[in-house]
């Protein structure tokens, strides 16, 4: 038993130095090019509240539209496993944080709800484009990267509180009334909140995975395209590049494809269904190199430090 235990602390310290030494070379390397932004405009601000997300088995169905013989069917819904941790802000994008950007010149003020307006509510009146300002502006004076998250990321994220938009109708269902009449009345479900008007953070409740908000009136854009696909051509169906997307997925209690530009989802430019109450973001942080080398050392050591008490734990099932 000893044999054993030493034999893996000394491959888990084998594996760990090669590693540690790895992320000290990729740091210098990466500092050495330029790649790391020391010219913020000002003195770095504080980066948004965020939770991490921790890898686990993830069942997700596609945000696509599907079509088969011409009519929809329910989009696929998959078993994925997740192997890195997903870092998001903790609550959505708030008026005070996105006025902040205004001020510096760098967003264009979002439209203002009707009725009283705080800094700690969600903003809302805001685009895609919106977003993706913001996003750049944080990024660039926190000295961090900050993206819109993908559909995948929110609904990873949001968990328990992610909507499924499956209408469960079978795929070999010839008769369209049967799904025209199953998509109408969830339309007619959808249709118009009771308030739709914003509120502070936190009023929305919380995620499992403690992710605030998601699901209340303020949908969230997200970085996906959105797609339509033809069962029937197979491979043909190319996945669009983000630059040439006109239409990006916003999730909340439903998914809407909305026009990157439209602020108001009830004045038009959703594309299917019921439109939003609100448009607003949160963002998701990407790991530098190192953070990212530095999580797989961690992870591989914790692996292999776990292999001797599981096998001491099966000898001694065994010799029971």
């Amino acid at each position: 038993m000893k044999a054993m235990t030493g034999k893996a602390e000394v491959s888990a310290i084998s594996i760990a130095i090669p590693l540690t030494l790895l992320a000290i070379l990729s740091g210098g390397i990466v500092v050495a090019a330029g790649l790391v932004p020391f010219d913020n405009a000002g003195p770095a601000i504080p980066a948004p509240q965020s939770v991490f997300i921790e890898g686990r088995r993830f069942a997700y169905r596609d945000s696509a539209e599907y079509f088969r013989n011409g009519l929809a069917v329910d989009a696929p819904r998959k078993d994925v496993e997740v192997r890195t941790r997903l870092q998001i802000m903790k609550f959505q994008t708030t008026r005070g944080e996105y006025r902040r950007c205004v001020d510096e010149g760098a967003c264009v003020p979002a439209d203002e709800p009707e009725g009283v307006v705080t800094p700690d509510m969600p903003v809302t009146g805001v685009s895609y484009d919106d977003a993706m300002r913001y996003a750049k502006w944080l990024s660039k004076r926190t000295g961090q990267t900050w993206t819109l998250p993908t559909d995948f990321e929110l609904a990873y994220a949001a968990d328990d509180r992610f909507p499924d938009d499956a209408l469960g109708i079978a795929d070999d269902e010839r008769n369209p009334a049967v799904r025209w009449l199953a998509d109408y009345e969830r339309e007619s479900r959808r249709a118009g909140s009771i308030d739709p008007r914003p509120r502070p953070k936190g009023e929305f409740g919380v995620s499992k995975t403690g992710l605030f908000d998601f699901g209340g009136n303020v949908w969230e854009w997200t970085s996906t395209c959105n797609r339509r696909i033809n069962l029937d051509q197979g491979a043909g169906n190319e996945k669009p590049s983000r630059l040439d997307c006109g239409i990006f997925i916003a999730s909340g209690k439903h998914r809407a494809p909305m026009s990157s530009f439209v602020r108001n989802p009830k004045g038009g430019g959703c594309s299917v269904g019921a439109p939003p109450d609100n448009l607003g973001f949160r963002l998701v942080r990407h790991p530098t190199l190192i953070e990212s080398v530095s999580d797989f050392a961690r992870k591989v050591a914790a692996e292999l430090t776990a292999r001797p008490t599981e096998a001491q734990m099966e000898t001694a099932n065994n010799e029971g």
